[in-house]
């Protein structure tokens, strides 16, 4: 084995090196000149890149260059840079278990910075041969009322709205390409959302539509009737890499590629199918066309995001500070497996095509990686959002079937402590997220969750129902008394010997 002083320097990544790379890192096998330019992308994070940019990587592979990838950037240039050094080029690496999978992705032709040349990015666009526009710009761009459902226009679509058709939003080059379109006779492009949101078709459609009206009522009639927003639920973990994390890939596959992408095995695209300009065949490289994403997404965002809030929370109160530390506690696993079977899966819809048992422990065995460990305190953040989208709509399943919520309501009262910003020692906790008001009505209240879970933004009708709330004071109580895992430990015993 060559010792790291003598391996050779790492090859830079760009398409003069790309045949040269060491054997180990996976190529594209395809010619990337064939590649059509059918889908454009705004918001090319690493998710996108993990995840979306993978699945048109494999078609490619497949033979089927007909859906090339163009990806937009509008607020920071650096992804810009980085890529136009690399042609479009990045790497992937797969953590597993046991190794690291390195793959590079070819399906980028293209990455435009909005700012510099808007122009450019319109007329791709305005092209007829772009069939698809994706996003993953997150949930809070899309201006939509949680309370009313309604778009709100800010700052920035007011300037669009009111300049001379060089945008600076997403909406702004959607709706602009679009009217240049229909001023062309060009069919539309379909509209379709990757952001983490429930019915983030809607959403998109909403924002569209709305922007389109406030401009042009006739252009906005026009896109609500002929673009279509489908739905769609991503799932894979990819955290943020960090400078030291990729020096350490760089140095490891030999590969100079100076923003790589770390992932999960795991990947999961359910994709609404209705599209009005054809669509690509996701369907044969793993992705689920289906006629409703409602299901699927209820499932992840109760079982999966739920967990990961229940496990914050209590995990981090604990002492433990990734998902694989806390998962590897047998308390917290059996914890996380029974609220999931026991609590969760009974209020869920049928879910067609997956086994909800096999789909459980996929979660777990996720969690347990060690080499992709998440952070506890990226869990923690948003809490006054997650816990009423991830963890009460379960609550109230439960309550409406007549079947215990007890474990449910720990997970709140976690979040509830939590929300205190320090722990049992008297150190700070890493406390962030909107709401931030929420941290004083916690602290002013002490093991009286009464305040906290009258905040009718939060909790709804829940907060005035009776159980619940002496439930989520019972264990806010046991959690002043005790540690995390010991409350967790006799909740779980009281649970099996109300069984016997």
């Amino acid at each position: 084995m060559t010792s790291p002083a003598l391996a050779p320097p790492a090859l830079a990544l760009d398409d003069s090196t790309v045949a040269r790379l060491p054997e180990a890192v996976r190529t594209p096998t395809y010619d990337r000149r064939s590649l059509a330019p059918a889908v454009v992308h705004f918001g090319v994070g690493g998710f996108h890149r993990a995840h979306q940019a993978v699945y048109l990587d494999d078609l490619a592979e497949l033979g089927d260059t007909g859906w090339g990838l163009t990806g937009v950037g509008l607020r920071s240039p650096q992804m810009g840079e980085v890529l136009a050094a690399q042609d479009g080029l990045f790497v992937v690496v797969e953590r597993t278990v046991e190794e690291d999978l390195a793959r590079v992705i070819g399906v980028m032709g293209r990455y435009l910075f909005g700012p510099e040349d808007p122009e450019a990015v319109l007329a791709t666009l305005a092209d007829e041969r772009t069939r698809l526009v994706t996003l993953t710009i997150t949930g809070t761009s899309y201006l939509i009322d949680p309370s009313t459902g309604e778009f709100e226009a800010d700052e920035e679509i007011t300037s669009d709205l009111e300049g001379t058709g060089q945008p600076s939003t997403t909406f702004g080059y959607l709706v602009e390409a679009l009217d240049r379109r229909r001023a062309a006779g060009l069919p539309p492009f379909t509209v379709l959302s990757c952001d983490n949101m429930p019915n983030n078709g809607a959403a998109a459609r909403t924002a569209v539509v709305s922007f389109a009206r406030l401009r042009d009522q006739q252009l906005g009639d026009w896109i609500d009737e002929h673009v279509s927003f489908p739905s769609s639920m991503v799932d894979r973990i990819t955290p943020n890499t960090s400078p030291e994390e990729r020096d350490a890939i760089v140095a490891d596959i030999g590969v100079a590629d100076r923003w790589p992408v770390v992932t999960e095995p795991f990947r999961q695209w359910i994709v609404e199918d209705a599209f009005c300009n054809g669509r690509p065949p996701l369907e044969q490289v793993g992705a689920q066309l289906v006629a409703d994403v409602a299901p699927y997404e209820q499932m992840k965002t109760r079982l999966l995001n739920g967990g990961h809030t229940a496990l914050g929370f209590l995990g981090y109160l604990a002492g433990f500070r990734t998902t694989d530390e806390v998962i590897a506690d047998p308390v917290y696993r059996d914890y996380l497996a029974t609220m999931m079977a026991e609590e969760i899966v009974p209020g869920l819809a049928d879910v067609p095509g997956i086994d909800l048992a096999a789909y459980q422990q996929t979660l777990i065995d996720r969690l347990a990686n060690p080499r992709m460990g998440d952070q506890l305190a990226r869990l923690c953040r948003r809490g006054s959002t997650k816990i009423p989208n991830y963890v009460l709509p379960s609550v109230r399943a439960a309550m409406e079937d007549h079947r215990s919520y007890t474990l449910l309501a720990l997970a709140v009262a976690g979040w509830v402590r939590f929300l205190r910003g320090y722990d049992y020692a008297g150190d700070e906790l890493p406390v962030v997220g909107p709401r931030m008001h929420l941290m004083e009505v916690a602290r002013d209240a002490g093991t009286d969750p009464g305040p906290l879970l009258s905040e009718r933004e939060v909790f709804g009708e829940l907060g005035e129902h009776a159980d619940f709330l002496a439930a989520v004071r019972t264990h806010l109580e046991a959690l002043e008394r005790q540690g995390p895992r010991e409350v967790i430990a006799e909740c779980l015993a009281d649970l099996r010997s109300d069984r016997r």
